[in-house]
């Protein structure tokens, strides 16, 4: 008898803990979740486009090993595809120190996309930069395409890594087909007709560098403000130049390119729409009775 009283004794404390710990309170916070608030956006509001300077097993090699990154890798096969590399809900490093319009430090608020391709090489005649596949432009254009829908992209927020980091990239360069992409509706894009109707003006009269500085600073360059041509200036005008006009990309402040940031620093406005015709009352007679209307085609 002696013997059961300990175990009987246990038995108890273990069924109050026991007990104790069914009732125990959630390890986690409560959250209801049933309302939600009005001002919320898309995290992600950028995409931006890289070239990697390297083959594709060294790209893959360098965007799964290194501290560098990206969303996706856009192989040079045949038939190219992409290699999802980081998840989109995540923060992929590739966009480094970046600056567009008001937004800093891109990493956090965007998409990057790198696309198999050498880059470029130097040759005694300058600078030659390496064209890419028409196959790869054309998956490009289908993931873009699936982005811009599913996070609300605006066509001004398709960037290469050379306009938000104007000092130090060149990336994707002046062969990237930027036309393509706006003849797809994905980027914004001068309007011919407008630039050239423009041309002559400035032409006649080119704005001074104060004007291209605050109108590259408008399209959402990160341009110094200084009234003088430096060094810093001029990259931001090759960068601009290599996108909109890629035959000649010098940084030379000239009447084409004041004219193409002219035209897209100014939309055109929308037409109001045409008021819908008033209806012309049927002819009367004398009594009021309505009369039937002449359908003689002569």
């Amino acid at each position: 008898m002696s013997k059961l009283l300990p175990l009987v004794a246990l038995t108890a404390a273990a069924s109050l803990l026991s007990g104790c710990a069914t009732v125990a309170p959630p390890a986690g916070p409560r959250i209801d979740k049933s309302l939600s608030s009005r001002g919320q956006s898309e995290r992600i509001k950028y995409i931006i486009l890289h070239y990697t300077v390297a083959d594709l097993p060294r790209s893959i090699k360098i965007l799964t090993q290194q501290d560098v990154s990206a969303h996706y890798l856009l192989t040079d096969t045949d038939q190219p595809f992409f290699y999802a590399l980081v998840d989109e809900s995540r923060q992929s490093n590739h966009a480094g120190l970046s600056s567009w319009k008001i937004y800093n430090q891109l990493n956090s608020a965007s998409i990057g996309i790198e696309i198999v391709n050498p880059g470029f090489t130097e040759t005694p005649q300058g600078r030659v930069y390496a064209p890419f596949k028409p196959a790869q432009i054309d998956q490009l254009i289908l993931l873009l395409k699936q982005l811009v829908a599913r996070y609300n992209i605006k066509p001004e927020n398709i960037l290469g890594h050379n306009d938000i980091a104007p000092q130090r990239k060149q990336d994707p360069g002046p062969m990237f087909p930027w036309k393509q992409l706006a003849d797809a509706g994905l980027v914004a894009w001068p309007e011919p007709s407008r630039v050239a109707a423009r041309v002559p003006i400035f032409t006649e009269q080119l704005p001074d560098v104060a004007w291209f500085q605050r109108k590259l600073a408008q399209v959402g360059y990160a341009t110094p403000q200084t009234a003088e041509l430096d060094q810093a200036t001029r990259n931001v005008l090759v960068v601009f130049q290599s996108k909109y006009r890629q035959s000649l990309y010098d940084g030379t402040p000239d009447a084409e390119t004041a004219a193409l940031l002219d035209v897209l620093t100014s939309p055109v406005p929308e037409l109001p729409a045409p008021a819908a015709p008033t209806p012309t009352p049927a002819p009367v007679s004398a009594s009021g009775a309505a009369l039937p209307r002449n359908t003689s085609s002569r």
